[in-house]
């Protein structure tokens, strides 16, 4: 079975980007000249998911607004010649099929995704959280898609982390099975150094079988008075075989001001219309 839908939770309320994000969501940011989330639909989009839900929460209008039609602008741009510019704003909201769901209370990654229980139906799908945006030559989903085809089975990707830092994450325990792929034991949030069972870290990309859904219905509350999707993701292990899957390619976690500063550099250095003159500028900065 293919993976065609994926779950984009969008609800959270960006505080570490405080007073940024008051007036506008932390997911339109923009890296570069582009918002965050419109590189993770790309994302999706390049590893064939078909179908994008997106949960939001209170003030994510401009998220629905800047994947639909643009009619003003669009004739504008129309009137006055500006083609590239048109095709551009154009290719934005014709990039995939997107439904919205709210979100109305704020109780956690897992209630968020269970939110689009009746829009994924009992299929398969992939949970992308916007934080985490991978810059690879094949897609971060379209390489842990390849690894569904061969085991049909939940998949996490992981990123090998320095010790220092597990604490930061959630990391997996398991055994490796072949190149990149690890079948996982256990998973444990934020461990303290000396606990971790490895160095490999959970980031935000997941392949996840129906049956979350049930756990999550199940799961009681946890951490922060929140449904977390950890918890469930351990009970789901219970029963089924599960894996983590080591990407190739360069993560940047675009919910830490430091994150974010260095990815919009290193994509502003990789634009061909920029990169170059970006380049000397930095260049003639006395660091």
């Amino acid at each position: 079975m293919k993976i065609k839908t994926a779950v984009f939770p969008a609800a959270g309320l960006g505080t570490r980007f405080l007073p940024a994000t008051k007036a506008q969501p932390k997911e339109m940011l923009p890296l570069v000249d582009k918002p965050m989330i419109q590189y993770v639909i790309e994302e999706a989009q390049k590893s064939g998911i078909e179908h994008v839900i997106i949960i939001t929460g209170r003030g994510k209008n401009s998220i629905e607004d800047h994947f639909d039609m643009s009619y003003e602008l669009e004739r504008n741009l129309e009137e006055k010649g500006k083609t590239e510019l048109l095709e551009l704003v154009q290719s934005v909201s014709n990039m995939i099929t997107i439904s919205y769901v709210r979100q109305k209370e704020a109780l956690g990654l897992g209630h968020a995704i269970l939110c689009a229980k009746h829009l994924v139906g009992n299929e398969p799908f992939a949970v992308f959280l916007g934080d985490d945006i991978v810059d690879a030559d094949v897609p971060c989903m379209a390489q842990m898609m390849k690894a569904w085809d061969k085991h049909q089975c939940s998949i996490i990707a992981v990123e090998q982390v320095s010790m220092e830092h597990v604490s930061s994450y959630g990391v997996i325990a398991g055994e490796k099975l072949e190149d990149r792929l690890y079948k996982i034991s256990d998973m444990v949030e934020k461990p303290k150094r000396e606990d971790a069972p490895s160095d490999l870290a959970i980031i935000g990309r997941y392949i996840l079988t129906p049956e979350i859904f049930d756990i999550l219905e199940k799961t009681q509350k946890g951490a922060g008075g929140e449904i977390q999707l950890t918890d469930g993701l351990r009970t789901l292990l219970k029963t089924q075989n599960f894996y983590g899957y080591q990407f190739e390619g360069n993560r940047y976690d675009t919910g830490s001001k430091m994150g974010f500063l260095k990815a919009t550099v290193e994509f502003a250095l990789k634009r061909e219309d920029l990169g170059p003159e970006f380049r000397e500028y930095l260049k003639t900065l006395d660091l």
